[in-house]
């Protein structure tokens, strides 16, 4: 087993373990530090959702600094059984949920997003247009986003979103997005 250390909040320095699949690699702790460093005034009692949540680091730190809520979405069934573990082991059952593909609640229910997608699938446009489409986040929301460093992100904002916070880190960029429809 894989092991990401929770950098903040109650659970700080609680571990997450995870098995080693393909196209899982967890937020850097340097990354997860300067999210939310630029969340700490929204993350307090917020819903999230952690898309792609592999590991589940973004929705644990999220947890453990005060988020109200996080539901989890992960596809493989060996990485749900090991964020099931964690959750019981952190005693978070009450204020998370795990599912392998549901369908979504539609009309504003999040006030964080968190997409950290496998790169190189194209999983970033489709999650964005969904969760336009589906208005998927409060007014006030942001729209958490890890890419290879590479990628143009002119292409994947379209006609619903624009950049609040962007920033590259080694091979990868990160930021927050936020909607203007």
């Amino acid at each position: 087993m894989n092991e990401v250390r929770i950098i903040g909040g109650d659970l700080r320095g609680r571990k997450i373990q995870f098995p080693s699949v393909v196209g899982l690699r967890p937020s850097l702790d340097a990354v997860r530090e300067t999210l939310f460093n630029w969340l700490m005034f929204k993350v307090h009692d917020a819903v999230c959702l952690d898309a792609f949540a592999g590991s589940g680091a973004l929705g644990f730190e999220a947890l453990s600094r005060g988020a109200s809520r996080v539901i989890f979405i992960e596809k493989e069934p060996q990485v749900i059984r090991a964020l099931k573990q964690t959750q019981q082991r952190f005693k978070l059952e009450s204020k998370s949920e795990i599912y392998q593909g549901i369908a979504l609640p539609q009309n504003g229910a999040f006030d964080l997003i968190f997409l950290d997608p496998p790169f190189g699938q194209n999983l970033l446009t489709e999650a964005l247009l969904t969760i336009a489409e589906m208005k998927l986040l409060k007014p006030e929301g942001l729209v958490y986003f890890e890419a290879e460093k590479n990628l143009n992100l002119s292409l994947y904002l379209g006609q619903h979103w624009q950049i609040y916070r962007h920033k590259k880190m080694g091979e990868l960029q990160f930021g927050l997005l936020e909607t203007f429809c």
